[in-house]
């Protein structure tokens, strides 16, 4: 496969590597720190694929509250959450299996690191991003860098905050990757 100059693989070279072998392809929106935009450019990117014409789904969202992102999802193809029992409480997961029953082009899949609750059929969301794509559906994703799990030591030892869940490097060595930022004084005030 092709090498960028950095040595990574070449992003157009593994779009092309995956279409040939019938797979999804992956894009993921990475930020420095929750509440950088992830999730709001993310739906705005999807928005724009179904203007062209190309089926999207929302598979799951968190808008954390913020109206911008809300108003993104109005008027869109949500595929409802799954109502998971859990010690006494109901959890609500995302549906793998009503989106692989939908089979759009393209789905949304927030928080690639989340956990998923017990007994569903993989541990962890990047699991059903894999199962997705290993059925030939797009994901657009989002993970923030103390996620991925070669850095995670690194930005611990900056932040004092270890984060136990991880992305592992290979899902992001497969995605084309979109860096979502925004000045520390912008961020701290959207934080507020």
């Amino acid at each position: 496969m092709a090498v960028s100059g950095d040595g990574r693989p070449d992003p157009d070279a593994l779009l092309r590597q995956a279409a040939q072998e019938g797979r999804g392809r992956l894009k993921i929106f990475l930020g420095a720190a929750p509440g950088v935009g992830k999730t709001y450019e993310m739906l705005s990117e999807g928005a724009a694929r179904e203007r062209d014409g190309v089926d999207v789904v929302i598979g799951v969202v968190e808008t954390h509250g913020r109206i911008e992102t809300e108003a993104l999802t109005r008027g869109r193809d949500i595929i409802p959450r799954r109502r998971v029992p859990y010690e006494g409480r109901t959890l609500l997961e995302m549906d793998l299996d009503a989106i692989l029953a939908r089979r759009p082009r393209l789905v949304l899949v927030d928080e690639l690191a989340h956990t998923n609750a017990p007994g569903g059929r993989h541990p962890k969301r990047y699991q059903d991003v894999e199962e997705l794509l290993a059925a030939g559906i797009d994901v657009y994703s989002t993970v923030n860098i103390q996620h991925v799990e070669s850095l995670n030591d690194i930005v611990a030892s900056f932040t004092r905050v270890r984060v136990r869940e991880t992305v592992p490097d290979r899902i992001l060595e497969q995605a084309e990757i979109e860096v979502v930022d925004i000045p520390p004084d912008e961020l701290i005030e959207r934080l507020k």
